[in-house]
């Protein structure tokens, strides 16, 4: 099964400095319907303003992942981590039992990422934060694992819960496959580029609830895309 939640459709915030379309309900937007999916929890497709951002804030027991979609966000935290996140990369906080952190675009132009909520498998864990560059020549034609908690994802950015975070870039009129296994729930999202997924078509930032699906095939239509999945339980 696949369902196709069309861009437009998505819950959306304007707080002039940030323009937020929420997959999920968050916030002020709530759709029953749009509870979760699975162990995903949030997927946020955020655009900051230039010299603006998330001010310190409290977070504990979630998985967070942000992916950089343009421009760049620099991290910083109560546990002393600071970083630039630059477009393409990614970076991963656990949350844990408490961890206080502020998220602002410190660039000269328009930032946007995905910010991505998974419930971890347990709660109490101590926080952590990290960041990885994925330069996207390694995920050209295939998929590649961003972030995980899952078995042998070794290279991958940790994460405690069982889910995979993953990337690919797909030229136009090619084919990406991803194989799934039974009781998992995929969602996918087109940064760039309409995609079409086991025969199903999303635009460009439509997201896709996979489920009972053997593997999954992604191909990019008329131009060059730019994919992310998550696979959770």
């Amino acid at each position: 099964m696949i369902e196709r939640r069309p861009f437009a459709s998505l819950g959306f915030a304007d707080h002039g400095w940030l323009r937020g379309r929420h997959h999920f309900s968050f916030a002020d937007y709530h759709d029953g319907r749009r509870m979760n999916w699975g162990a995903l929890r949030v997927w946020n497709d955020d655009e900051i303003e230039p010299r603006t951002g998330f001010p310190p804030h409290p977070h504990r027991d979630m998985e967070i992942i942000t992916y950089v979609r343009e421009g760049a966000i620099t991290h910083e935290d109560s546990m002393g981590n600071k970083g630039r996140t630059e477009a393409g990369d990614v970076q991963v906080m656990s949350a844990g039992t408490g961890i206080r952190h502020s998220e602002y675009n410190l660039e000269d132009k328009l930032t946007k990422i995905f910010q991505i909520w998974i419930l971890p498998n347990r709660a109490g864990q101590p926080p952590a934060w990290g960041a990885a560059p994925f330069p996207k020549g390694e995920r050209s034609g295939r998929f590649v694992t961003l972030a995980s908690g899952l078995p042998g994802d070794t290279d991958a950015l940790p994460i405690r819960t069982d889910a995979r975070v993953a990337g690919a870039t797909i030229k136009a009129g090619e084919t990406v496959t991803y194989p799934t296994a039974s009781g998992r729930h995929l969602y996918l999202v087109s940064t760039t580029g309409a995609v079409e997924v086991n025969g199903v078509r999303l635009e460009p930032r439509d997201g896709a609830a996979i489920t009972g699906e053997s593997e999954i095939k992604v191909t990019a239509l008329n131009e060059d895309a730019e994919v992310v999945l998550v696979d959770a339980a």
